[in-house]
């Protein structure tokens, strides 16, 4: 956490090797990636709380699943101006983030054509339920001890 808040501040004299590392992963200035990251997170969720709110509201599956969609994609993307495209997409492409990752790329489009072609059936929600969980699976940063308590929880669950 210091090393974070000593980035944050620009105090790059002891953290040169991380402050390099993350300003290498792009031409941008660790200010503008800062500012891009909390636009593209603030519309991310803003646009996820529309089409919630638009479901609960209206009852539109269409627009909700278009725009949760939509705000997990912006959301996601936010964290490309900290990290870099390169290096986020091999920290979700690892063996562990793996079968995660792929279930929420394939719950992004399953959800979009769900939504799209069948809007009057629940597909596009249970579409959305799973796209959060692998979001949730696939960014986070788990330790593989945390991970297996968690698989171990839902399995009893199941079961």
């Amino acid at each position: 956490m210091e090393k974070l808040r000593r980035v944050l501040r620009g105090q790059d004299e002891e953290e040169q090797g991380l402050t390099a590392q993350v300003l290498d992963a792009s031409a941008l200035s660790f200010n503008t990636r800062v500012k891009w990251f909390v636009v593209c997170f603030v519309v991310g969720i803003s646009f996820s709380i529309l089409g919630t709110g638009l479901l609960w509201l209206s009852g539109d599956i269409k627009l909700f699943a278009l725009f949760y969609t939509l705000g997990n994609l912006a959301a996601l993307a936010s964290t490309c101006f900290l990290m870099g495209p390169v290096k986020q997409l091999k920290k979700m492409f690892e063996p562990t983030r793996l079968l995660a990752t792929i279930v929420m790329l394939l719950c992004f489009v399953l959800t979009l054509c769900a939504a799209l072609l069948r809007p009057k059936n629940g597909l596009a929600l249970l579409f959305c339920i799973l796209q959060f969980l692998s979001m949730t699976w696939s960014v986070t940063h788990l330790p593989s001890s945390c991970r297996d308590a968690v698989l171990k929880c839902c399995s009893s669950l199941l079961s």
